[in-house]
């Protein structure tokens, strides 16, 4: 895990030393530009100037004397090569400086836009390797245990009907698991890649089609499932919404308290409608609520681990709700439990 990490930080470090040369390379080769083209201007403007100095100074002489002068006036044209050479040195001297300060503050401007832009970069990766180490986790788990029950099994000389068919049930349980966790990941590829054909839905319909299989789950558990939904409709599509209700109820009844409530409460709130889903459980650890919609992710092992679950279903429930044009969030209620806030688009 530490090599992991050292290489992760090696990648990254390197990545973003290049990134901050290459702007700090942009930076200075624009700042050369401006600075050449500031350069001639000057010394250009400088010049007209003197010429025009000098042919006032011709002219004021030829009304003056009434006769032009037989030579130029080589002591004005001294001076102001004079004054000409202490400009440039001047100008040379401060664009030098300008530049000097350009190259630092660069520097470090650049070294801080290019941590900024490998930080999306940075926590994809992140989250990308998590993704993939818990997805190998899962994956794993089931096919080590059914080999190693079929290795216990299989060296008995001598079993019965009975426990062969136990043993066949057992691994049937894992294979439906591995069934379920990678339809649970193509499901996930698949909203994020599909437009959803959208329409005018009755939110209270969508809530009944959803709680009515759950019905008799609730009361085996003693929790009732109590509706407060203001009528509206919004723009949703009708099978995608009904199975991310499904993931927030199932969600609540795993873990809200046993003989407790999961309230359904929807409102308009402008131009949104607020589906919210609460239960009276413990509620989210603070340290999980920032990844409670990351793909595999559990929090509270010692809870999640007497829990049946994949740790999928609240990314997928998160991705249905994008898929969908609409938001989800996670918070704890003050006076106890989990709540999950749907924000959706109404239908006007």
């Amino acid at each position: 895990m530490a090599t992991r990490w050292t290489d992760r930080l090696n990648m990254f470090g390197s990545a973003r030393l290049k990134l901050t040369f290459f702007y700090l390379g942009i930076i200075v080769l624009f700042n050369l530009l401006v600075t050449l083209s500031v350069r001639v201007f000057a010394e250009h403007e400088f010049l007209r100037s003197n010429t025009v100095q000098r042919s006032e100074v011709r002219e004021w002489v030829i009304r003056f004397f009434d006769a032009p002068p037989k030579e130029p006036d080589r002591g004005i044209a001294d001076i102001q090569e004079g004054q000409a050479q202490i400009v440039r040195q001047h100008l040379n001297d401060g664009l030098l400086i300008i530049n000097l300060g350009a190259f630092i503050v660069g520097g470090i401007l650049s070294y801080w836009f290019a941590g900024r832009t490998l930080k999306p970069i940075e926590e994809a990766h992140g989250a990308q390797a998590r993704f993939t180490a818990d997805a190998s986790h899962e994956l794993r788990t089931p096919l080590a245990n059914m080999r190693l029950e079929n290795e216990v099994f299989l060296r008995q000389r001598h079993f019965t009907e009975k426990e062969a068919r136990e043993q066949l049930e057992s691994n049937l349980e894992e294979v439906q698991r591995l069934e379920r966790l990678s339809g649970n990941l193509l499901a996930l590829h698949q909203y994020g890649q599909v437009a959803l054909t959208r329409s005018q839905l009755a939110v209270r319909e969508l809530v009944d089609a959803a709680t009515m299989p759950f019905r008799a789950t609730a009361a085996a558990k003693a929790v009732n499932i109590h509706l407060d939904i203001a009528p509206g409709r919004v723009w949703a599509h009708h099978d995608s919404i009904v199975q991310l209700i499904d993931i927030l109820l199932d969600n609540a009844l795993k873990y809200g308290a046993r003989g407790g409530e999961v309230l359904f409460e929807g409102r308009k709130k402008g131009t949104r409608y607020m589906l919210s889903v609460k239960d009276k459980g413990p509620g989210i650890a603070a340290q999980d609520l920032p990844r409670i919609f990351d793909r595999l992710y559990r929090g509270d092992k010692a809870r999640s681990n007497q829990v049946p679950g994949l740790g999928l279903g609240l990314a997928l429930a998160n991705e249905i709700a994008g898929a969908n044009g609409a938001t989800m969030v996670a918070r704890n209620n003050k006076d106890g439990g989990a709540c999950f806030e749907l924000s959706l688009e109404i239908a006007v």
